[in-house]
């Protein structure tokens, strides 16, 4: 559908009132963009001819935001960033071979970082950018092309991967269990100060009752990540209930020992997310291919037993 000219204002008005808006002030946007006062002025009158509405209240010296001005400025600001983003994106592969992917810390350190040389030598064409996102994440407001996410498989308008499973085990350092030892007693970690994740809410009481311990009131600190959490419970900070794949080192290394021999199986997994508009796109078909390849059906999971892959498409709720 031709979207009428009116629609469509150039990127130097836009430009001109995405500075102003954020600056609060035309001089100030002004010095940004390397013009005149009165230049910004006319560009932000021209924008407000064009499209039929006021975006600022001019007040003697001082302009602010009208209502419309404050979300227009909201959505200008995004569109301008993908823009640059694509710009940026090209210009560091002419050959449009750019995949913007999502991914969770500490598993795309430890799981994909490991993995990710194989797939560039195999595909020298692709650029792969990462960024980390912690919460939920939604392709409508995002620029990434696919993400890297732990759940369950119901992100509306989507198709996946599975990636693989996880067990998590209650770790502590060696010092830690010295000091406090449970002796194999589930009970006994009660007791104790556990820390907790917070993509991972219930986490301990899921453990806490399926080892037949009372899970109410279970308290603690809380971080944001598995590799902060791993390092407090190294510190000797608390009990944390870690997936064991992604503290072998660690492990390993006798930095962090099981408190309790109780390993319990996640109900999720972590899946490659991708939406349904990007399904054909040369870039994430490729790393989709290649990471079939890592996780297919003869391939052992994180945890050493069978996984399987799946892809299925979810419709918008």
């Amino acid at each position: 559908m031709q979207i009428p000219r009116r629609f469509l204002p150039s990127i130097g008005l836009l430009s001109a009132f995405e500075a102003a808006a954020r600056t609060a002030s035309f001089t100030a946007a002004a010095r940004e963009l390397n013009l005149t006062q009165s230049a910004i002025s006319r560009q932000i009158r021209a924008l407000e001819e064009q499209i039929g509405v006021a975006l600022f209240h001019r007040e003697r010296q001082t302009v602010r935001l009208t209502p419309a001005g404050e979300a227009y400025a909201r959505d200008i600001r995004d569109a301008l960033r993908r823009i640059s983003t694509a710009s940026l994106n090209l210009r560091a592969n002419p050959q449009g071979g750019t995949l913007n992917l999502a991914i969770l810390p500490t598993f795309g350190t430890r799981w994909l970082a490991p993995r990710l040389p194989d797939f560039l030598s195999r595909h020298p064409g692709i650029t792969v950018n990462l960024a980390t996102r912690l919460v939920e994440f939604d392709f409508r407001l995002d620029t990434m092309d696919a993400a890297i996410h732990f759940g369950a498989p119901d992100w509306p308008g989507t198709n996946h991967l599975m990636l693989s499973t996880e067990t998590v085990m209650p770790m502590a350092s060696p010092a830690f269990l010295a000091a406090h030892p449970v002796d194999g007693d589930p009970q006994a970690l009660r007791a104790l100060p556990l820390l907790h994740i917070t993509s991972r809410p219930d986490a301990w009481e899921r453990w806490l009752s399926g080892n037949g311990v009372a899970d109410h009131g279970v308290t603690g600190m809380l971080f944001d990540q598995f590799a902060t959490m791993a390092q407090a419970a190294m510190s000797g900070l608390g009990v944390a209930l870690l997936p064991t794949f992604l503290v072998e080192r660690e492990i390993e290394r006798g930095e962090l020992v099981p408190v309790i021999d109780r390993p319990m199986r996640s109900r999720e997994a972590y899946h490659l997310v991708w939406p349904d508009d990007r399904e054909r796109y040369p870039p994430l078909t490729a790393f989709r291919t290649w990471l079939s390849g890592i996780v297919g059906p003869d391939m052992p999971s994180a945890e050493g037993s069978p996984i399987t892959c799946a892809s299925a498409r979810r419709s918008s709720r």
